[in-house]
């Protein structure tokens, strides 16, 4: 997993099954982003899923009170077959001290997501 940028997060992660194939989706780009007080998007840090669909740290710290974003590059993932050329979650954190995972349940037609444990 690459990572870059300023802030570290340990308490999002993510986890990523493609529905159609049954099988977790590895090698998904994920970008990771906070909203900051300037009303910009402030990039955090970049991974891929592993070989089990997952990012499971990003850096190496707690992240803050706040709005975040997870984009994934679906159009890769699906080689450009796919409706949804990336999948952008948008998400609140109120408790800095609290682990938000953030699964996306994918196909090349749709896509949902949830709140995870």
């Amino acid at each position: 997993m690459s990572q870059s940028n300023t802030q570290s997060v340990t308490n999002i992660t993510t986890h990523v099954l493609d529905t159609a194939k049954g099988c977790p989706a590895a090698g998904i780009a994920v970008k990771l982003e906070f909203f900051d007080t300037e009303d910009h998007w402030q990039l955090l840090a970049t991974g891929k899923t592993n070989a089990d669909g997952r990012i499971m740290q990003w850096l190496d710290a707690p992240a803050k009170a706040g709005k975040y974003r997870l984009s994934f590059d679906t159009g890769s993932y699906h080689q450009g077959k796919g409706f949804f050329p990336s999948v952008v979650i948008e998400f609140q954190i109120d408790a800095a001290d609290t682990h938000y995972h953030v699964p996306l349940l994918l196909s090349p037609f749709s896509y949902s997501t949830y709140r995870g444990s």
